[in-house]
C-alpha cells in the first residue's frame, strides 16, 4: 500500500486536495498533529469536494505515535535537505508498504526527524526562483511517480 504522511499540516485547502487525491488513488493518508485546522473545517471540505468520505485516513498525536503504529515498510522524506531527485528511488515493489512523508507548509520536516533517514531524503527539482512547490502539488507528483513505477495498480489508465 502507498501511504501519504503529512507532518503537522497547516493549510486546510492543501489537506482537502490531498484527501481527494488519496481517495482517487487508494493511498492511505496519515495526519500528524498538531493540525493547523479542524477536520470539520468548511475550507477543508470544499477542497475535498464530496470525496473526503472515500479517503482512508488516520490521525496521530505526534510523530512518535505515527512511527509506533506504522512499523515496517519503506519511508521516504520529501525535504529541502534532500540531495537526490524523487525519481531516483525504486518504488516497484507492490508488496512493500511505501510511506511518503511531507512536512508542514511553513517549515517542512524538522532535521531531528530526518537524521536517521538521510539515505531516503529527496527533493523535487525546481529552479531558484521559488523556495518550494505547493504541498498538495508535491504529494501528487510523488504519489503518481510511485504509481507510474508500479504500472498504476487498480487504477483506470
Amino acid at each position: 500500500m502507498i501511504h501519504i504522511v503529512l507532518f503537522e499540516p497547516e493549510i486546510p485547502q492543501n489537506t482537502g486536495n490531498i484527501m481527494r487525491t488519496c481517495a482517487g488513488t487508494g493511498a492511505k493518508l496519515h495526519l500528524i498533529k498538531p493540525l493547523g485546522f479542524s477536520l470539520d473545517e468548511k475550507r477543508l471540505r470544499r477542497s475535498g469536494v464530496n470525496y473526503i468520505e472515500h479517503c482512508n485516513y488516520q490521525v496521530y498525536e505526534n510523530f512518535a505515535d505515527f512511527m509506533e503504529r506504522n512499523q515496517g515498510g519503506d519511508y521516504y522524506f520529501l525535504t529541502r535537505y534532500g540531495t537526490k531527485p524523487h525519481t531516483s528511488f525504486d518504488y516497484h515493489d507492490t508488496t512493500q508498504d511505501i510511506y511518503l512523508i511531507f512536512g508542514k507548509e511553513s517549515t517542512g520536516i524538522p532535521k531531528e526527524l530526518l537524521k536517521d533517514h538521510l539515505d531516503h531524503c529527496m527533493r523535487i527539482p525546481i529552479n531558484s526562483h521559488i523556495r518550494a512547490l505547493n504541498l498538495s502539488n508535491c504529494v501528487a507528483i510523488m504519489l503518481f511517480e510511485v504509481l507510474r513505477q508500479q504500472d498504476y495498480p487498480n487504477l483506470l489508465h
